[in-house]
């Protein structure tokens, strides 16, 4: 079965469940990756994985991996690295060394799924105030950080890097922390994996996935309150 092949000027997403059961989730090819492409295809629960020889594939799985922030499960060796005072956190503070570190290469062949296209659009975003990051720091040196959209209340997380042990779960732990308080319902990880499911990360039938977005896209969260472009906003948590 082919897929639908995207306009490139005016993408016109098919029904999310009309994706592939294999490849899971494949939905479409073509299209652009300018923001109210991204922003349209995020609010259907649709996002863009593909690599740098290939065209723009669009996925929405059968299966998604959803993390309710109050129910983050926090391990006692991550309590204990909470608790150290050698940190920091910040968000939207350095939102394009995150994107940037989440996109180098993790494998022996040098690949990665962040392009360099991806990466100039989700930095569109983020100065649109869609996009967000949460950096967390060490003596002033980036350490870990993740970066996602915000559809509603709903976070669509992208990705997260560490460069210190702990250092991406210190950044999931304090956004789970402000969303469980702020009224995010769901965070979006798409993938199912064994780190995020260690994390409290559950897996969703796409039709109760779509059926939380369409209910909760249109809500407003506060994210001055957590932190916006203009004004980061460092945060401190008791764990």
């Amino acid at each position: 079965m082919q897929i639908p092949l995207l306009d490139l000027e005016d993408p016109q997403f098919p029904d999310p469940r009309n994706a592939l059961a294999e490849p899971d989730g494949l939905l479409a090819a073509g299209g652009n990756l300018f923001p109210p492409t991204l922003l349209s295809a995020y609010r259907q629960g649709i996002f863009p994985w593909y690599q740098d020889d290939d065209p723009i594939l669009w996925w929405s799985p059968a299966t998604r991996c959803v993390l309710n922030p109050a129910q983050f499960h926090c391990s006692k060796s991550l309590g204990k690295s909470l608790r150290r005072k050698d940190y920091s956190v910040t968000t939207n503070s350095a939102f394009e060394s995150v994107i940037n570190a989440c996109s180098d290469p993790r494998d022996m062949e040098g690949g990665t799924w962040i392009t360099e296209e991806m990466t100039e659009a989700y930095i569109q975003l983020h100065y649109q105030g869609y996009a967000h990051s949460v950096e967390v720091w060490r003596d002033d040196v980036l350490i870990g950080g993740l970066y996602g959209l915000a559809v509603g209340n709903l976070f669509c997380g992208e990705s997260m890097f560490s460069r210190s042990a702990d250092a991406s779960k210190i950044a999931m732990a304090h956004l789970c922390r402000w969303g469980a308080e702020s009224g995010l319902e769901l965070i979006d990880c798409q993938l199912v994996n064994p780190h995020l499911l260690s994390l409290g990360a559950e897996p969703l039938s796409r039709e109760f996935f779509l059926k939380g977005l369409h209910s909760g896209r249109d809500r407003q969260l506060s994210w001055s309150y957590f932190g916006t472009v203009d004004n980061p906003q460092r945060l401190e948590y008791c764990w």
